[in-house]
């Protein structure tokens, strides 16, 4: 009998989930053994996303107390009715804490919120400015809001250069060009990996697989096989199974080539050291 007592355990191919929300409170009871769960999976990096700026204290104490997890900020566009407007001072200022990485989210929801659309474009405009003076990625949220969505970014990136990740990418052919065209990124969530969702995975094949990033939405849009519970960074590696399909690739390579695209837009998390 072959003794296997003294063979490693095979490590997983390195994955980043780009977007998770670690400091709601579906996470209150066990984030450290949700970041650990990740980790075993290889998902060797997340980016928790901040929706509300009065919360940031929780959110960076989530991310000083796990090293594998970054963070962005900005006003959720579903919040903005509830919270003061956002100022570029007060974002451009965040950019001072190793472990911010990216701005927002930010963007347009007129599913539920379209009453405060002209809010909402105000608050995206300042979100946009403050990662054309930080360098850092936007971070979009786009939802039954697609023709002022692609005119705004648009606009804006023809006023100046930015760079933009579009969020758990679910919306029309037509604006997946419109950010691709702009030089943007796509992201796949547990989306793309639902089994009816064949048109989403049909826009996600026409881009370009330099552009594409993976992430979870945590707690929300958990990917079969846990569809319908919370969802968490480990997960990720779920939809990238998917993704990895999706693409004609084998997994390893999917995973090193949004892990390399990852990089390419967060660079400062690319970058990131461990220094305090």
């Amino acid at each position: 009998m072959t003794d296997t007592s003294q063979i490693p355990p095979k490590i997983p191919p390195q994955i980043t989930d780009s977007h998770c929300h670690l400091d709601f409170s579906d996470f209150d009871d066990d984030i450290t053994q949700v970041v650990e769960r990740a980790v075993d999976a290889g998902v060797t990096r997340m980016v928790t996303i901040c929706t509300k700026m009065r919360e940031l204290d929780q959110v960076r104490a989530i991310v000083d107390a796990h090293a594998p997890v970054f963070f962005a900020a900005g006003t959720h566009p579903m919040n903005v009715t509830k919270e003061p407007m956002v100022t570029i001072k007060e974002l451009v200022a965040l950019a001072a804490h190793p472990k911010f990485v990216g701005i927002g989210e930010t963007g347009l929801d007129y599913h539920y919120t379209a009453d405060s659309k002209d809010i909402q474009q105000s608050s995206l405009r300042i979100h946009i400015e403050a990662a054309r003076q930080t360098g850092l990625p936007l971070i979009i949220h786009a939802r039954a809001a697609d023709d002022d969505m692609a005119r705004i970014l648009a606009e804006e990136h023809a006023a100046g250069a930015y760079t933009c990740v579009m969020h758990c990418f679910s919306s029309s052919a037509e604006l997946a060009k419109a950010a691709l065209d702009l030089g943007f990124y796509l992201s796949m969530s547990g989306i793309a990996a639902f089994p009816k969702s064949t048109e989403l995975r049909e826009i996600f094949a026409s881009a370009p697989i330099e552009r594409i990033l993976v992430e979870t939405d945590a707690p929300y849009l958990a990917p079969p096989p846990h569809r319908g519970k919370r969802n968490e960074p480990a997960y990720t590696a779920h939809t990238a199974r998917i993704g990895a399909e999706t693409f004609g690739m084998d997994y390893a390579g999917f995973a090193r080539q949004t892990t390399a695209n990852f990089e390419r837009l967060f660079t400062k998390a690319a970058a990131y050291n461990g220094a305090a």
